[in-house]
């Protein structure tokens, strides 16, 4: 049972890593591609800025999670049932802001709790 939770955790893990992974395949598809592929592809960006022939477009990502509470049940020797955690509203983000060079995307950076 024990070795059952630790494999079912060390999955949990391994998932939200290549959830990080699918996003970077997705993006690094845009490097070298006109700016236009971007907008395209996913939209108009949330923000944009101009300096020295750079233009940088940003898109953010905002969602809210709530996470359930859990009890925590004890025998009645050690003072019956109670406690635990009390439910959390948690507020997940991401940025990716696409780096335009020459009207061409040379990089991007992600930013955020809620990017992998």
């Amino acid at each position: 049972m024990r070795s059952a939770a630790l494999l079912l955790l060390f999955g949990l893990l391994g998932g939200c890593a290549n959830l990080l992974a699918e996003r970077q395949a997705y993006l690094n598809q845009f490097i070298g591609k006109p700016e236009s592929a971007v907008v395209q592809a996913m939209g108009v960006p949330s923000r944009s800025f101009e300096t020295a022939g750079v233009t940088y477009l940003a898109y953010s990502e905002h969602r809210i999670d709530f996470i359930p509470g859990t009890p925590m049940y004890a025998p009645f020797y050690f003072g019956g049932y109670g406690g635990g955690f009390p439910p959390q509203i948690v507020q997940m983000d991401c940025e990716t802001t696409f780096q335009v060079v020459d009207g061409k995307i040379s990089t991007y950076t992600l930013r955020g709790n809620a990017c992998g």
